[in-house]
């Protein structure tokens, strides 16, 4: 029986790996005929409507005043960093490169959680955060003239994210998560609203890139869906690691759709922060009576 709904939880996660790859791939193609801020904008007009439809399906939705709680605020602020971040970085980068510095998430969370929140990590752990993070930079590779304003954009948003899922801990038991997630769709779309001036101002919309605009959104609402189950169907220690196979799924995405070949150094970064990734988790399900803490962190952003 165990064995069966780990394997449920496991292809629950691909699935949730698949849909978050094909978003990002979708947003990515429309990222050369409108701006990060337009994206957001449209994206999380469609994703507003299908997270409302979905909580009050769910009787999930309470009070509108719970945005003002102090942690859902901060974390709907980390959401929407994270969105104008990696979405701008998408557009100046490999998917398959970006997906890959977005791996070292997990590490970013136990790091933070130790230096901010004193949880208790051991030498083991923080041994596989510093691995983990060479290999951040064997992907990345600074040449002389210093990182480039797309991989500062994505270690911006993975230390962003890593903040918005430590809020996430914080945020109040009786609030329902899909109230949260409402809360944060609708807060992006008037953020994206604010950045598409500063951002270049509107441009128009074709039918090809609002179509995909749109599936963009269908496929973010059920990668947050699959991605639900697979933690609630299979034992976390088991689901969680298959949260990596988004890089296998962005890297040929990348190559179908847009060319792009990852070079022999970013295939090295990516198993090296994958490695201490994967070591991070079963130190973590050793921890007695405690959540893991880098299996707690969800893999993109929802709008």
């Amino acid at each position: 029986m165990a064995r069966t709904r780990n394997t449920q939880g496991a292809l629950y996660m691909a699935a949730a790996m698949a849909a978050f790859s094909c978003s990002d791939a979708l947003s990515k193609s429309v990222i050369s005929v409108m701006n990060a801020g337009q994206i957001m904008f449209l994206r999380g007009i469609v994703t507003s409507i299908l997270v409302y439809l979905l909580a009050c399906r769910m009787g999930a939705l309470r009070s509108w005043k719970v945005i003002l709680q102090p942690m859902v605020m901060l974390r709907v602020i980390f959401e929407a960093l994270a969105a104008a971040t990696y979405i701008t970085a998408l557009g100046m980068m490999p998917i398959a490169n970006a997906s890959a510095i977005l791996q070292s998430l997990p590490l970013a969370v136990t790091l933070f959680a130790a230096l901010f929140l004193k949880e208790p990590v051991g030498w083991r752990r923080w041994s596989a955060i510093v691995i983990g993070f060479i290999g951040v930079l064997i992907i990345i590779r600074p040449g002389p003239q210093g990182f480039t304003a797309a991989t500062l954009l994505v270690v911006a948003s993975v230390f962003v994210t890593a903040g918005r899922d430590l809020a996430t801990r914080y945020v109040d038991k009786d609030v329902p998560s899909l109230m949260v997630t409402v809360c944060t769709a609708i807060f992006i779309t008037f953020f994206g609203a604010a950045l598409i001036a500063p951002f270049g101002g509107w441009r128009p919309i074709t039918p090809t890139s609002l179509t995909h605009i749109i599936l963009a959104a269908v496929m973010v609402l059920i990668g947050y869906q699959t991605v639900i189950q697979a933690m609630r169907t299979g034992d976390i220690s088991v689901v969680a690691p298959f949260r990596y196979l988004s890089l296998i799924f962005s890297a040929l995405l990348g190559l179908i759709f847009f060319g792009e070949m990852p070079d022999f150094w970013t295939g090295v970064g990516s198993l090296i922060v994958i490695a201490s990734g994967l070591y991070t988790f079963y130190r973590e399900s050793k921890r007695p009576q405690a959540t893991p803490l880098a299996q707690e962190s969800e893999p993109r952003v929802p709008a």
